[in-house]
């Protein structure tokens, strides 16, 4: 993607071990390819510091902090949510992320599934309580072992009551569009990785074709789910184009118009600001 063309990242992680001692040439890399902006997202109480830290350093790099689903039986700490909080305050600091619950992985060694659940809601709710207060959007992971199982109304359960206080980012949707329909009515929006360039991905490419303009971002959620040409490799930021020249082709229309539709989306959600 040439310069000239930019597209935000909505959903990455620049910090995560897997990426050591090269995020700072992947930001080169995909600024070089037209990557305007890279939201870097925070997943425990030592990688939302780090975020905030690596955004707060890059011109083109913001940050989102909060505790992933997969990371709440690690937390010890009595004041986590008052950490998360003031990381919320540091600059460039655009959402509380990634939150939400994962009923893919099993639950950890001491742990029984309904246990591992249960605290998984705690902090959702905690988080989601948080953001509205501080007038922060989320961004929201979702997971099942199965496409028709539990998470998926867990997760629109829980985020109702906040119609109108906050808007999420369903990451790495995997929905048909009809799912979708209903929560961007209320505005919220999703955001489509690399996975909807698979050729196996009908659903995905089904509700990237449906979505209403305006609705969906893009994302790489890098250093995972590479893109076609890419797939099977290590995700990086520049691979964002792939995905949206992807949902350009699938929707029949030029990339410039994805990209010009999502950076607003994603600058509408995030507010970026000058």
């Amino acid at each position: 993607m040439s310069a000239t063309i930019p597209i935000t990242d909505s959903h990455c992680h620049l910090t995560s071990r897997q990426l050591a001692g090269e995020a700072e040439a992947l930001v080169a890399r995909a600024v070089e390819a037209g990557v305007s902006r890279l939201v870097t997202i925070g997943c425990d109480l030592e990688d939302s510091p780090r975020c905030a830290d690596f955004a707060a350093a890059h011109k083109a790099v913001f940050a989102a902090v909060g505790v992933h689903p997969c990371s709440v039986t690690d937390v010890t700490e009595g004041d986590w949510l008052e950490q998360i909080r003031a990381l919320a305050a540091r600059p460039k600091v655009v959402a509380i992320g990634e939150i939400g619950l994962d009923y893919y992985h099993p639950a950890p060694d001491g742990w029984t599934e309904d246990a591992y659940r249960e605290r998984q809601k705690a902090f959702f709710a905690a988080q989601l309580e948080l953001a509205a207060d501080l007038g922060l959007n989320v961004v929201v992971h979702q997971r099942d072992r199965k496409p028709d199982g539990r998470c998926w109304p867990d997760i629109v359960e829980m985020v109702a009551p906040f119609a109108g206080k906050l808007r999420a980012v369903f990451h790495c949707f995997t929905h048909p569009w009809v799912a979708a329909a209903p929560l961007v009515e209320q505005g919220h929006v999703i955001s489509f990785t690399g996975i909807v360039t698979y050729p196996s991905a009908g659903v995905m490419q089904d509700c990237a074709r449906d979505a209403a303009p305006g609705s969906f971002m893009v994302e790489t959620d890098a250093p995972y789910l590479a893109p076609v040409p890419h797939r099977g490799k290590r995700c990086e930021p520049a691979f964002t184009r792939h995905t949206a020249e992807c949902i350009a082709g699938l929707r029949g229309v030029p990339l410039e118009q994805i990209a010009a539709d999502t950076e607003t989306t994603a600058e509408g959600f995030f507010g970026f600001g000058p």
